[in-house]
């Protein structure tokens, strides 16, 4: 079954997510009630279930008027880290299978720690395959580290990395223009980095997102999933994976 991710653009830079399925629909991180409400009016659509990769208000500020305009709609949020109060809803945890009313197909709960404790990627079984990751990976780049440690988020991309290469990646933000700049700081003579930032560049400015990415495509342009690489590890005077994606991210910060 081939399923279509669409993205809602919300805020400054947010997206969104909406996967339908005939007149069904999966909504995921839900920062704003209205814009999904036109669109499910919109297209005649039955909200069947609505994941929540993490607490954060950019992420869940609709969440509550949606379920109470959908009561109808499965809610599944993140078990609450030792940070956050508990979300209303089925709390779940990676491994879990999602088996939602009037949806074919199984949704897996795979559990992506380093952007918050408890953040949660969602990988919907269809052909190609579509991950919600939230704020974990983004196209080029990654999630800032607010309460995991480096060792487990690179951990969790390395876990998402080993999906099937035509995975679809659907991230919360359009960041890729800003990430593109920095990974060419990173490996500038990659000739996949530079093909993708002039096709990314022409995306945006007819102002279309960039997004889904895929998979495949961000081994070879992700610097936060290229850690494994020795010349990187090499050029950058890192001894290791680890060592390299930690220098990594605190340059980052400060980019």
């Amino acid at each position: 079954m081939h399923l279509i991710p669409e993205a809602i653009p919300i805020l400054q830079d947010n997206y969104i997510w909406l996967l339908r399925q005939g007149a069904n629909a999966i909504v995921v991180d839900p920062g704003q009630y209205q814009p999904v409400a036109d669109y499910l009016q919109q297209h005649q659509l039955t909200l069947r279930a609505i994941l929540v990769t993490h607490q954060h208000p950019d992420h869940i500020g609709g969440l509550a008027e949606l379920s109470a305009a959908w009561p109808d709609a499965d809610v599944f949020v993140p078990v609450a880290s030792t940070t956050d109060k508990q979300l209303a809803g089925r709390q779940i945890e990676d491994g879990d299978l999602l088996d939602i009313a009037g949806w074919q197909g199984s949704v897996t709960v795979l559990g992506v720690p380093g952007h918050t404790l408890n953040h949660l990627a969602y990988l919907v079984d269809c052909t190609p395959q579509v991950l919600f990751c939230g704020d974990t990976l983004f196209s080029a780049g990654c999630g800032r580290l607010f309460e995991g440690s480096p060792a487990q988020m690179l951990q969790s991309l390395q876990r998402l990395a080993a999906l099937p290469e035509s995975t679809l990646v659907c991230c919360a933000h359009e960041y890729t223009l800003a990430n593109l700049r920095f990974a060419l700081e990173v490996e500038p003579e990659n000739q996949a980095l530079v093909e993708y930032q002039r096709h990314a560049s022409t995306l945006r400015s007819g102002g279309v997102p960039t997004l889904p990415s895929q998979i495949g495509l961000e081994r070879s342009v992700n610097p936060f999933l290229r850690c494994n690489e020795l010349l990187l590890q090499q050029r950058w005077s890192q001894p290791d994976a680890l060592s390299l994606f930690t220098f990594l991210r605190q340059w980052k910060n400060r980019f």
